[in-house]
């Protein structure tokens, strides 16, 4: 007999809600398999089943919950050493809403630290291996949420995406992965790296389940003065062709630097676009090729201020045989944070200090708003934006470790949408010599339900087939 867990998120719910299954012989089934986890990809694991409210529409379906957003009593630790075994008081607004939905948490999965890196390998628990192939990355920085959808031992999962890190992981685990418009879900209880790029998104199996999580995830939060929820409720997509919508295709993220094995399925995709009724248009993003230089300004440099709360004294880990404050400062800093973090917060810092605010800082700022005019006029003109999702497919640990330029790059194609504030959703394409690679549909603010509706037919014509990676 079946113990559910070959099922989507939204099959298993709808079984249970038909009596055909049971919600906590489902958790229990899952339960065993992320504490024999061999990826690395859960960094806890929940001892039983939460109670589920009555009628609730995910009917019981566990979650896996990336390791940056807290949860009241669980050790909520964003990837890194110096929040070891911090169990925060309260549950983050994205998290609370879909167990109030029916969605318990399963655990809490593997992550770069404090979400900076685009592999899993500045975790401070090691890195998450990628299911495909364990020699190789899942990607980053929600790398152990797309490892345990990928390999079956989560049903769906969530994560956060601040230049990247819900779709390229995605993208490099051959499962779906959604970053919501800026604002559409709340940011209360995630613990912050960049304030003004940080949305949270679900990793799930296909695109039905990434509108079913995002549907009960969405909404304004009292909590959360930059969010203000979707305008629209989120519909289950059900499109099976894609006729009248124009798709622009911008050879600034789709040429130079693109692997052959991914342009090879890239190009397949923008065929099957055309064979499902859509048209193509090449379109100009003209500033795009400097939002990488613009991220790596923006981002450390709200993380140096949101960082500094990191200190010894209140929460987390404390040195201990200081003479001073300033030394506890110091050696709590230095034993905690791990080298990407402090490489991230000298450039945020530096970036931010006096006579250097305006040349670095502020022409950042600058080139993030030309990046935004960009889509603006591209959507003028088209309804949606298509380009690879990752430059590569998964590359091998360590390769990348020692060059972090090189690692910074493979968010060329990702790293654009964040500085416009608007959604993205990467879906699996196909394969390259046997491992995944993602397919990138960008719209406007708040176009959700196209994006889903133009995924969901694209899914079906692929017609992609994950189970190689499930354990």
């Amino acid at each position: 007999m079946s113990d559910g867990t070959e099922l989507t998120g939204a099959q298993a719910a709808e079984q249970i809600e038909a009596g055909e299954l049971s919600a906590p012989e489902l958790f229990a089934a899952y339960r065993q398999r992320a504490a024999g986890d061999e990826l690395n990809a859960f960094l806890w694991v929940a001892d039983q089943a939460p109670a589920v409210p009555a009628g609730a529409p995910l009917g019981g379906v566990p979650l896996a919950v990336k390791d940056l957003f807290c949860a009241e009593g669980v050790p909520s630790q964003a990837g890194s050493r110096i929040l070891e075994g911090y169990r925060p008081p309260y549950t983050a607004t994205a998290v609370q809403r879909l167990a109030a939905a029916g969605a318990p948490m399963l655990g809490k999965t593997n992550m770069d630290e404090f979400a900076m890196g685009s592999s899993n390998e500045s975790s401070g628990f090691g890195p998450a291996l990628n299911p495909w192939d364990r020699s190789r990355v899942p990607g980053g920085s929600s790398g152990g949420s797309a490892a345990a959808v990928a390999a079956g031992l989560a049903p769906w999962a969530i994560g956060t995406d601040t230049g990247g890190s819900v779709r390229q992981p995605a993208s490099l685990c051959g499962v779906v992965g959604l970053r919501p418009t800026y604002g559409a879900v709340s940011r209360y209880g995630m613990i912050a790296f960049a304030s003004s790029l940080d949305q949270a998104g679900p990793l799930t199996r296909d695109v039905t389940d990434a509108a079913l999580l995002l549907s009960h995830m969405a909404g304004a939060d009292p909590c959360d003065s930059t969010c203000t929820g979707l305008p629209e409720e989120v519909v289950l997509p059900r499109a099976e062709r894609l006729d009248g919508l124009t798709v622009g295709v911008p050879p600034q993220l789709t040429g130079e630097g693109i692997e052959p094995g991914v342009r090879e399925v890239f190009e397949a995709t923008l065929k099957r676009i055309e064979a499902l009724g859509g048209s193509l248009e090449e379109i100009e993003l003209p500033h795009s090729e400097q939002a990488i230089a613009a991220y790596y300004v923006i981002a450390p440099a709200e993380a140096s201020a949101n960082l500094a709360r990191f200190d010894g004294v209140r929460y987390g880990r404390r040195a201990g045989d200081v003479q001073d404050l300033l030394s506890l400062y110091e050696e709590t800093r230095e034993q905690g944070f791990g080298d990407e973090v402090k490489r991230r917060i000298m450039i945020g810092t530096y970036a931010l200090s006096s006579g250097y605010y305006d040349a670095y800082y502020g022409s950042a700022q600058r080139v993030r708003t030309k990046i935004a005019e960009d889509f603006r006029a591209a959507y003028e003109k088209v309804d949606l934006i298509v380009t690879p999702t990752s430059p590569t497919v998964a590359f091998p640990l360590g390769e990348k470790t020692g060059d972090p330029l090189a690692m910074y790059l493979l968010d060329f194609c990702t790293v654009p949408m964040p500085l416009a504030g608007i959604p993205a959703i990467s879906i699996p394409g196909g394969l390259s010599e046997g491992l995944p690679v993602g397919i990138q549909l960008a719209g406007p603010a708040f176009s959700e339900n196209m994006i889903l509706d133009a995924a969901y037919a694209l899914e079906q014509a692929i017609g992609f087939d994950g189970s190689a990676a499930r354990v």
